[in-house]
């Protein structure tokens, strides 16, 4: 047998297979052709080789021609037995790859069978595959010992160049779209990196962050902050150190704490804190450290400031409660500077001779034909801006009528008032509520009520709490315009104008800004009450203002029915005299003479007896909220024909909303003797 390597029958022979082999550079086969070439063709060719192929083939001098024959046998004998899926793919692959050897295999492996240089090759970036490749190719290109032509060399060579150059291209747009999309993911990263930073609730985080806004501020509170939780945490150690029996460091937390509350005092911001504040924050940082060395006890610490934050909880509803208890003692009161204004004009007015004391066109009281207003105050201020602001806005003032209620304390004060500065052609008239006659306890519930010795009890007498927070909860419905007929004379308009056909009633804590005269052309459609609801998904209806666990409320009204607003209010009393309006307050009101039905007030005693006898104005007419609600939208305000201070903080007192207030300041003339005299200021 000859010695040389043998080759497979279809592989070039002598040293020139180098170079066709070199021709692939140092791509991999597919998958698929290397699998046929091991489990198919390997055993056929075998096959045919061990079973005459020898005695057929011809040995040609010139080998390549031998090479050719070979694999024209081959193919001839494989072509046989695979099918032609197979034969195609094999030659599409000596095609693109060139004639397979034994010796192309032990050089070039598949992936699969490489395990030395799996954590190098995984390791390599981008730039090193590349220039390893490009050092394979040219590895392979023929060298000048090749047995080829000159001519087929030089063929060769300008294709391997081309392909190599098409291979680099290749490996360089892998390497942009590679780099592309690193940028595209960071940037993808950064925006959602971002929108989760939009989405921390930067009220947990204080103003310890550092991305807060209030640090780029010059009169930021960090340093403020930091006093008082060192103090927090003085205080804890100091528990701690007192239950360890080290007085000494007691002792010194003792010190350093009133140290630094004298150092913050009343500060909000670090601009107001004591020069002596860094030294302070120093010397508690120095002893906070000693402690932790010294009693640290995570546990305990725990447990101890949970107990700070229960107590700290418990002194926040008590001050609330508090709070409120002070603004509704606020509410109630009346200001010095009208009290003043009150008191020096019913000293005028009692100076008057009788017959200037009268009003001029008493004829229009009666007249059905004009525009009748209800005003019922004992705050001579109050009631004159709701008049003045009605006049300035009213298009026919001379056809407006207002009738004035007050008590006899009041009854001088209102007179004089309105003498001195009367509506302009509109007309006036002021009257006591003592003077109705008709009005007492033996036709009235409320007053008969009111001097019952329960009522008494509740009003005046003990059994109340000692304490501020106690107390707020019921002094509400201790209110004295509870107490006051003045408060409960809307439920007999009839009575008090019996020849009159429609009247707007109007609160003293309102303001007009439109003229009214159109209320007295919409049509009620039959009921009694012209009013604006004031309900919404889940507040202001019937079962906010009664009490719904009695059989009585229960079986006759709705409580999910809509409340509605006093304070504007155009009533038929027509209608309200068919109905017997005045009757049926008084049923209700006599059911609740222990207060069972509903607390104080003039608001539910009202939702019942004007239960589906409401008509619902346009919101327009009447909006509330001005004395409780900071956040009314001004588009709203603007656009009211009413606006409503009704809640705790009125426009006359000092804890008025400060935004709301010049709705009402513009209707007064401060440079008027008696409120100039009285000290009262915008």
């Amino acid at each position: 047998m000859p010695t040389p390597k043998q080759r497979l029958p279809y592989s070039t022979a002598g040293g020139g297979g180098g170079g066709r082999r070199g021709a692939s550079g140092s791509g991999v086969l597919p998958p698929v052709v290397v699998l046929v070439f091991l489990f198919v063709v390997a055993p056929s060719l075998f096959f045919v080789v061990c079973n005459g192929g020898r005695g057929h083939v011809h040995v040609a001098s010139d080998p390549k021609v031998r090479n050719d024959d070979q694999e024209a046998v081959a193919m001839m004998n494989l072509k046989s037995i695979l099918p032609k899926e197979v034969i195609d793919a094999i030659a599409a692959s000596q095609q693109e790859k060139g004639t397979l050897s034994v010796d192309f295999f032990r050089n070039h492996e598949s992936p699969s069978w490489k395990t030395d240089d799996l954590v190098t090759d995984k390791g390599m970036n981008v730039d090193d595959k590349a220039k390893a490749e490009n050092s394979a190719a040219e590895h392979d290109l023929p060298t000048n010992n090749s047995p080829k032509d000159p001519d087929e060399h030089q063929v060769d060579t300008a294709a391997k160049i081309a392909r190599r150059k098409l291979r680099e291209k290749r490996r360089e747009k892998r390497a942009m779209d590679l780099l592309s999309k690193d940028d595209e993911a960071r940037v993808k990263l950064e925006n959602a990196a971002i929108e989760r930073s939009k989405a921390v609730d930067s009220a947990v985080l204080g103003k310890y962050s550092i991305w807060r806004k209030e640090n780029e501020n010059e009169n930021s509170d960090t340093t403020v902050r930091l006093i008082r939780d060192q103090i927090i945490m003085a205080r804890v150690y100091s528990a701690l150190a007192k239950s360890k029996n080290k007085s000494g460091l007691f002792q010194e937390l003792q010190t350093r704490i009133k140290e630094s509350q004298r150092a913050v005092g009343e500060a909000a911001a670090d601009a107001d804190l004591h020069h002596s504040a860094p030294e302070k924050i120093r010397a508690m940082g120095q002893v906070l450290s000693k402690a932790r060395e010294e009693v640290y006890d995570c546990r305990a610490i725990t447990q101890r400031l949970r107990a700070m934050l229960q107590s700290a909880d418990e002194q926040v509803r008590s001050l609330k409660k508090q709070s409120t208890f002070l603004s509704q003692l606020a509410a109630k009161t009346i200001p010095n500077s009208i009290h003043c204004l009150s008191m020096r004009l019913t000293i005028d007015y009692y100076l008057l001779p009788l017959e200037k004391r009268k009003f001029p066109r008493s004829e229009n009281l009666e007249n059905p034909s004009l525009y009748h207003y209800a005003l019922f105050s004992d705050n001579v201020l109050a009631a004159s801006v709701v008049v003045n602001s009605t006049i300035m806005n009213a298009k026919e003032p001379e056809k407006h009528v207002f009738h004035l209620v007050t008590d006899k304390l009041n009854f001088g004060a209102m007179n004089m008032w309105f003498l001195l500065n009367p509506p302009g052609k509109a007309t006036i008239h002021v009257e006591n509520v003592d003077e109705f006659k008709w009005l007492n306890s033996s036709y009235c519930p409320v007053l008969r009520q009111l001097e019952s010795a329960a009522m008494k009890e509740y009003y005046f007498k003990a059994d109340r709490p000692t304490t501020l927070s106690a107390g707020s909860s019921n002094l509400k419905y201790r209110n004295p315009k509870y107490l006051s007929m003045l408060n409960h004379l809307r439920f007999y308009l009839p009575e008090v104008y019996p020849k009159l056909d429609k009247i707007l009633f109007l609160d003293d804590d309102i303001v007009v800004q439109k003229d009214l005269t159109g209320l007295w052309d919409v049509d009620l459609n039959g009921n009694v009450n012209g009013a604006v609801e004031t309900c919404g998904e889940s507040f202001h209806r019937f079962d906010k203002y009664l009490n719904f666990s009695n059989p009585h409320i229960a079986r006759n009204f709705d409580p999910n029915a809509c409340g509605w607003a006093y304070g504007m209010n155009i009533f038929d009393l027509k209608e309200w005299k068919k109905k017997d309006i005045t009757g049926i307050y008084h049923k209700w009101q006599n059911k609740n003479e222990d207060r069972v039905l509903w607390k104080l007030g003039t608001l539910p005693p009202g939702l019942l007896t004007f239960y589906k006898l409401t008509h619902p104005l346009d919101k327009s007419w009447h909006v509330l909220g001005l004395g409780y609600n900071p956040s009314i939208d001004r588009s709203e305000i603007d656009g009211a024909a009413v606006v409503h201070y009704n809640g705790n903080m009125k426009p006359w007192l000092e804890l008025a909303m400060t935004k709301y207030r010049p709705y009402w300041t513009k209707y007064i003339k401060y440079d008027h003797p008696y409120i100039r005299g009285c000290n009262l200021s915008e």
